[in-house]
């Protein structure tokens, strides 16, 4: 690969890494509001289907850019991405405790209850989210990874969905664990949180399917990789 190539799939990887870290900043920050998606007026354990957190919503991108990175980039690449988005997880945690205790002006438009009313329960989302988070990419790279060998770099379907399905139900199981522990989130409401949370990331990770495809598709096109043909950025 030519110096110039290297530069651009350089740029591309850094341009996937923020598009990452922000996914994962924001769905930090806007948790704590839930929305109905009622394609089925169902309800499951006495919450509605699909009853989820607007914080769900930039979650899966994630997913699908750690599996675009492990595909094109490898391994060592994806698990790189996904310990900078726990220091910038840390690092708006920071910010956020800071600005929580800084007096507002009698004039300010957002006040100090306001501020805290939205912000108040971030610490916690921040942590709970970020042990799962942690735990959830790990299993979800290095499944994707054991599916790889396993087919020798064929079937990009098959690793993409089985490493997602498994990592995300792990991701929703925990987050909620931990949310219905600080009392964030009510026990009664855990059970119908979690298959709603769970079915809807294995809807969005069939969807997105067709976009890995496309991205590994123009990677390999405009980088003339081979099937199973990774990028070393070194």
């Amino acid at each position: 690969m030519s110096l110039k190539d290297k530069l651009l799939a350089q740029r591309i990887y850094f341009v996937l890494g923020g598009l990452f870290i922000t996914s994962l900043v924001v769905s930090n920050l806007i948790f704590q509001k839930f929305f109905y998606w009622h394609p089925f007026d169902l309800e499951i354990f006495g919450s509605k289907l699909f009853e989820i957190s607007v914080g769900i919503l930039p979650y899966p991108i994630t997913f699908l850019i750690t599996d675009l990175i492990s595909e094109i980039y490898g391994k060592k690449r994806a698990n790189d991405i996904v310990i900078v988005g726990i220091f910038a997880s840390l690092f708006s945690l920071l910010i956020i405790y800071t600005a929580s205790n800084v007096p507002a002006t009698s004039w300010s438009y957002v006040d100090d209850s306001t501020f805290k009313l939205v912000f108040g329960n971030t610490a916690l989302a921040v942590f709970a989210s970020m042990v799962t988070y942690l735990f959830a990419q790990f299993v979800d790279i290095q499944i994707y990874h054991f599916w790889k060998r396993l087919t020798k770099g064929k079937h990009l379907w098959l690793r993409n969905n089985f490493s997602t399905w498994f990592s995300q139900f792990v991701d929703t199981f925990t987050i909620l664990v931990l949310l219905c522990s600080f009392g964030i989130i009510p026990w009664e409401n855990f059970k119908g949180l979690l298959i709603s949370g769970f079915l809807f990331k294995v809807l969005i990770a069939m969807l997105d399917t067709p976009l890995l495809y496309l991205g590994v598709f123009l990677f390999r096109k405009r980088f003339k990789l081979n099937v199973n043909e990774e990028i070393n950025l070194l």
